[in-house]
């Protein structure tokens, strides 16, 4: 993966080489579904943390971000013993809203295993409603989606789901 700096921000950002742990293996001998989630949400983690709305902002600012809707895509299989980077772009942003998007890559030969688009909201933890960003957080996300827009968009972003069409012969 390929990252560029614009100042001190990472563009994409490029989330810690992550293991399949062995008990995530399905009957089908490959990653299990689930364990995909468990991987794109521990890198959201560390991508929060770098724009301060990971899980210290919970407790010190009173604020988090909850998924709204998540959809994912299994591209190619990956196996035990298979090392894991993802790369996290951020597609937009507004005062309440954040739009991302995630690519699963193989750590050492770079092939796309899974992509994950997500949506997700500010929300004010006293009154668990959304909320505004506080100015200081949405200038700090400004500027991630700032270096983010210059990226060339992520294939699949705004990819809906549906039954390919067949034309009746």
């Amino acid at each position: 993966m390929t990252q560029h700096t614009t100042g001190a921000i990472a563009a994409p950002f490029i989330a810690p080489i992550q293991q399949i742990e062995p008990q995530w293996i399905d009957g089908n001998g490959h990653l299990n579904m689930a364990y995909y989630n468990v991987m794109f949400d521990r890198a959201m983690d560390v991508f929060a943390d770098s724009m301060n709305i990971g899980w210290s902002y919970v407790t010190d600012r009173g604020g988090s971000i909850f998924t709204a809707e998540i959809h994912v895509r299994y591209i190619r299989e990956i196996h035990l013993g298979d090392p894991v980077q993802i790369a996290a772009f951020l597609i937009a942003a507004d005062d309440k809203r954040i739009h991302t998007f995630q690519e699963l890559r193989h750590a050492t030969e770079g092939w796309l295993s899974a992509t994950s688009e997500n949506i997700m909201l500010h929300v004010d933890m006293g009154s668990r409603r959304t909320a505004p960003f506080p100015p200081d957080i949405m200038a700090g996300i400004r500027a991630v989606a700032d270096a983010h827009a210059g990226l060339p968009r992520p294939d699949g972003v705004g990819r809906r789901i549906a039954m390919p069409v067949r034309a009746k012969a």
